[in-house]
């Protein structure tokens, strides 16, 4: 059952601050004795931020600190298997090798795409794969140095598939001509499932502002939905759409 003390600020949030289908999530954590907030905006663009006033938010912190004061919780990191049922901090011996290697898109153009991801993202292609009899490509890309990749084709894609957090993009022969493809659900319509991909670049507003040259169509700026809330760091980030409407985040690394 839920402590009155924490389900009071989220009842709060509800019924003063979100309209509908704008804010999914609003959560905190306690570390240290310091208050963490941290947004996720629906779709990201929506400059909802501005509903907040200064009464909703101090009452908030009045709540999460008189929660903090009389929690256990509140002594263990929010990382921690005790505040997050269904962890385990002990993983089994045999997944110590496995990493986080690709994430999936379909595409219908891979001219388009492959334009997008390497000269907007700045993305290199690691390798491409062709199956004739299935008549689909494959196309893995990521930030890694290619230079050094291997050239024979066996040994480039043991290579490849040895690089951590790629692009694998997946285009079904036909569909960038087929004038009855409408396209593939991109997760943030509904039903929602899948949000985003996210890129850590050295400066948020300059990647944006390069972005707004070349065309991009953004979901959100960096500076869509700031005030004088004191949550300028859980805003400034931007949000960028493809041409297949997936959603790349952009954000600073140490924000």
């Amino acid at each position: 059952m839920a402590s009155p003390l924490l389900s009071s600020p989220l009842a709060l949030l509800r019924s003063q601050l979100l309209p509908a289908n704008a804010l999914r999530l609003f959560s905190y954590s306690l570390t240290k004795g310091k208050v963490l907030f941290l947004s996720h905006l629906s779709s990201f663009g929506l400059p909802i931020l501005r509903r907040f006033g200064d009464s909703p938010l101090i009452g908030l912190l009045q709540s999460v600190r008189r929660f903090q004061s009389f929690s256990p919780m509140a002594s263990q990191l929010k990382e921690s298997a005790a505040n997050n049922p269904g962890l385990h901090e002990d993983t089994a011996d045999a997944t110590k090798g496995y990493f986080m290697q690709q994430t999936m898109f379909r595409i219908k153009d891979p001219k388009v795409s492959l334009d997008f991801y390497s000269r907007v993202l700045g993305m290199k292609l690691l390798k491409r794969l062709d199956f004739p009899d299935m008549k689909f490509s494959l196309y893995f890309l990521g930030y890694e140095d290619t230079n050094t990749a291997p050239t024979d084709p066996t040994q480039r894609t043991v290579w490849t598939f040895g690089q951590k957090a790629t692009i694998e993009l997946t285009h079904n022969w036909g569909t960038e001509t087929d004038p009855d493809f409408k396209g593939y659900h991109n997760g943030n319509s509904e039903p929602r499932g899948f949000g985003h991909i996210g890129i850590t670049v050295d400066d948020t507003y300059k990647a944006c502002e390069r972005f707004e040259r070349l065309g991009v169509e953004f979901v959100k700026r960096p500076d869509d939905g700031l005030d004088n809330s004191g949550l300028e760091k859980a805003t400034s980030f931007g949000a960028i759409m493809t041409h297949d409407y997936y959603l790349v985040r952009i954000s600073l690394l140490n924000s």
